[in-house]
């Protein structure tokens, strides 16, 4: 039977006499595990705030009325004419409207769906905006303010004013801060905005949004539905685009299609919309636990290496163990201890210094003009990695053990003591 107390503090000597080296071997695991949690919550953290700067506002699935040329032309509507060669100059999209039609009972059957968080109409238009002298033309987006922020964070890039002082504004808007900038504009002063159909309509900003996209941020503004459908002249069921939000982003592509097939309207799910920025995302986690597990193996390999030269050293004892009664397996076990008590330590030890790097990451000041809204450099601290961290140095520290504690286990006591 094994007397594991006499053997862990056989191990605990050994460790103890060489502590150099098996602080070596410790620090190596530390360093390993510590700048695995630090490389990997830091760099999913920056993942992560691309990927909100871009999914934030794009939504699961964007539904509108694309006006594109009539499949069948007149010509090809007679018989008479059909074996004939016809040359068709200026063909121009069928006259219709950029509505949804039924738009308000769309957005109802699709919020009854349990698969949808929530649909929001919007109304969009082509306008120009006026200060002075100065002109500028740009886009008009009529919106639910507070529903928009609840489901698309659009308070997360509103740097000044909020979405409830534009929700209770019939004449307020959101303005662009690239448009504000070039228009010397500011919160409380007006800007005129004319649509394409004609006319002068005040406005009073309210607030001002900045995406983080600078050529996005010089055309775009926001108002609430009513104001834009006054604006275009249009009636208060006119709806350009639905917008929906949905629990499991996965169903964004059956559902996109299933909407097509059954209203006639063009569905772009968020998978399509942004097939290359998924792409450049699968490639920087690629790289980002490539180079985390790099490191990890590294250290295994410095473990290994230090164990190896500790049996040689340590060869004396063993014949001596073995002498006193102690089987090849109690060897093992010893050194295979020894191993575990390394990784244990070092693997505790990589926690802490990888949390403390990442907690001092997480308060260094980040200011740029394109993230207003982020005050730090952003840190995933995400439970699992620590759990991995931890894991591997036992795994690794196991594996770098197991193979000097078997070359112990077989060494022969009479040919040691001979040779001494």
């Amino acid at each position: 039977m094994t007397n594991w107390k006499v053997i862990l503090n056989i191990a605990k000597t050994h460790l103890l006499t060489k502590i150099k080296q098996t602080a070596t071997a410790a620090l190596g695991v530390t360093f390993g595990i510590g700048a695995y949690i630090t490389l990997v919550c830091f760099m999913t953290g920056l993942n992560a705030m691309l990927d909100n700067l871009i999914l934030n506002q794009t939504p699961h699935i964007h539904v509108y009325n694309e006006i594109e040329p009539s499949e069948k032309q007149p010509i090809s509507l007679y018989d008479n004419l059909k074996n004939g060669f016809h040359v068709v100059h200026s063909i121009k999209p069928k006259l219709t409207q950029k509505k949804i039609h039924n738009a308000l009972p769309i957005i109802s059957y699709l919020e009854d769906d349990e698969a949808v968080r929530g649909a929001l109409p919007q109304v969009k238009t082509q306008i120009f905006y006026m200060a002075g002298s100065i002109e500028l033309g740009g886009n008009l987006t009529g919106i639910n303010p507070v529903d928009e922020a609840s489901l698309f964070n659009m308070g997360d890039y509103i740097v000044e004013g909020s979405a409830e002082a534009l929700q209770t504004s019939d004449n307020g808007i959101l303005l662009g801060i690239g448009i504000a900038k070039k228009m010397s504009l500011k919160v409380g002063d007006r800007v005129q905005v004319s649509p394409i159909n004609g006319g002068v309509f005040p406005l009073k900003i309210v607030g001002l949004y900045q995406s983080g996209i600078a050529d996005l941020d010089a055309i775009q503004s926001f108002s609430n539905i009513k104001t834009v459908q006054r604006i275009s002249g249009k009636a208060k069921n006119y709806i350009t685009d639905i917008n929906v939000k949905l629990y499991d982003i996965e169903q964004a592509i059956p559902l996109a299609k299933k909407i097509e097939q059954q209203f006639n309207l063009t569905a772009i799910d968020i998978k399509t919309a942004n097939a290359q920025f998924d792409t450049g995302t699968a490639i920087r986690n690629l790289i980002t636990y490539a180079v985390s597990i790099t490191l990890l193996i590294v250290a295994g390999f410095g473990i290994y290496n230090i164990l190896n030269m500790l049996i040689y050293e340590k060869m004396n004892d063993i014949a001596i163990l073995k002498a006193t009664g102690f089987s090849g397996k109690d060897v093992q076990l010893i050194f295979m201890s020894q191993a575990m008590i390394i990784g244990f330590v070092g693997g505790v030890l990589g926690l802490l210094v990888g949390f403390g790097l990442v907690s001092l990451i997480d308060t260094i000041p980040f200011q740029t003009d394109a993230l207003p809204t982020v005050e730090t450099y952003p840190i995933n601290l995400n439970p699992m990695f620590f759990i991995i961290g931890f894991s591997f140095a036992m795994l690794s520290t196991f594996l770098a053990g197991y193979l000097p504690s078997k070359k112990a286990k077989k060494i022969d006591p009479i040919k040691i003591i001979r040779g001494q």
